[in-house]
């Protein structure tokens, strides 16, 4: 594909993607799911020109309506992506107004050629930077409106750091399954494709990719030798420190990627129970057990945080893990759409729900058990509020500094950021019962 034609692919992709009630994600695979004739290159090409205008969606929005003259856009408002995208290419990608309108052809595939409006639209941001200086702060560091008090409150002078990292795109970190193989051994075989692979510095089973390589397509992965996961994930499946013949649990499991460090480290020995009020994910997750050889796994749906069985199985379990639903914050540099579409329940919601599910595990822990609270988000009111209100609600509880857990790790609570530890937002607890 040509320039022009790639530029409209991504204006058809911003428009489907701006119009859906669905991440990104499942957005642009079905995007090129309709569209197979467009080639791998092309298809590479296209996605990340999406990305990288939802990446700089707030400053891009910020100048239509500078240059409309409006005080704000309207968020529920039509987007013109042509004008988007021209703002794109010359203020982000920093091409001159005749570069810009050559895209702009009017050939089979291609934009139609720029109108007079757009002419004069392209002339006036001749000379234009990106940032300008009635920019708020939020605008400039592509921060939502409504996170933007928590975020710069929890992490004052590094505001702006800490959000320029969630603007860069993500590394792929891989989990070795020590079941089945060693680091040393995943690291020369991903050399040998080629791969620029090195070890995570904080996870000993981890490896970070650089790039965004096939890694499903390997027959590492294809053999459950490794598993696709963010560093900062396999530190929390870590810090529940399960052991070889516990009894843990897996409250909020998901896809299970947790649950599969979990299983891997107690050698296939002892109990895990991969909890999930959707019974399609838990589905799913079956076959990745398999595919890991881990046999030490159950499945258990729930109906909410007040189902029957957390009350027959009160005070059985060693480790409880609590991975709990929260605003995603943390993973926003792979999923920049989030900050804006909001698809799930509310801020105040998802504490609330917190709050209730962490009440609900707690009663599963035995005495000298643990409980282990983690998030993907980088808000404190997720986070260390959430710990300290349980705290203080359950005096039977008390916090056990992760560094005695993980010598890798300081202080009481873990939270690491992009900017900091170069991976996703992860924020994580533990607690144990003394009563």
């Amino acid at each position: 594909m040509k320039d022009p034609a790639r530029l409209q692919a991504v204006i058809t992709l911003l428009t489907e993607i701006e119009a859906a009630a669905r991440p990104a994600d499942a957005s642009v695979s079905a995007f090129f799911r309709s569209r197979r004739f467009i080639g791998a290159k092309d298809r590479k090409a296209i996605a990340d020109m999406a990305y990288d205008c939802i990446r700089h969606h707030a400053k891009l929005r910020w100048w239509l309506g500078y240059l409309d003259k409006k005080a704000t856009v309207d968020a529920a408002a039509p987007v013109d992506f042509r004008r988007l995208l021209l703002l794109y290419t010359m203020l982000v990608k920093n091409q001159s107004a005749s570069n810009a309108a050559r895209l702009f052809t009017g050939e089979p595939y291609a934009p139609a050629m720029l109108d007079a409006g757009e002419r004069d639209f392209v002339n006036g941001l001749t000379g234009r930077t990106l940032l300008h200086p009635q920019m708020d702060e939020a605008t400039q560091s592509e921060c939502p409106a409504w996170a933007y008090p928590m975020l710069k409150a929890a992490y004052g002078s590094r505001f702006k750091t800490e959000m320029a990292a969630l603007l860069k795109p993500a590394p792929s970190d891989i989990r070795i399954n020590p079941l089945k193989t060693s680091r040393e051994a995943v690291l020369e075989a991903l050399h040998k494709e080629g791969m620029n692979a090195e070890p995570t510095p904080l996870s000993p089973l981890g490896i970070r990719v650089q790039g965004r390589p096939a890694l499903a397509q390997l027959d590492l992965y294809k053999n459950g030798a490794i598993e696709i996961q963010d560093e900062g994930s396999q530190l929390i499946a870590l810090l529940v420190d399960a052991k070889p013949g516990q009894a843990v649990v897996d409250f909020c499991a998901g896809a299970g990627g947790k649950t599969l460090a979990l299983a891997a480290m107690m050698e296939n020995k002892g109990r895990v129970i991969a909890c999930d009020v959707l019974e399609k994910r838990l589905e799913k997750a079956k076959l990745r057990f398999r595919r890991a050889g881990l046999h030490n796994i159950d499945t258990r749906v729930l109906v909410n945080e007040k189902d029957q069985w957390i009350k027959h199985s009160a005070g059985k379990y060693d480790r409880v893990l609590v991975d709990a639903p929260c605003s995603g914050s943390g993973t926003w540099r792979r999923n920049p759409d989030a900050k804006w579409k909001m698809l799930g329940p509310s801020l105040a919601s998802l504490r609330e729900s917190q709050k209730n599910i962490l009440a609900a595990a707690a009663r599963l822990v035995k005495n000298g058990g643990r409980l282990i609270y983690a998030t993907c988000s980088l808000l404190a009111e997720e986070n260390q509020q959430q710990v300290e209100t349980f705290l203080a609600e359950h005096p039977s509880f008390r916090l056990v500094p992760v560094a005695s857990i993980l010598p890798a790790l300081t202080g009481d609570t873990m939270q690491q950021t992009p900017a900091q530890h170069q991976t996703d937002g992860f924020f994580c607890a533990v607690l144990v019962r003394e009563g």
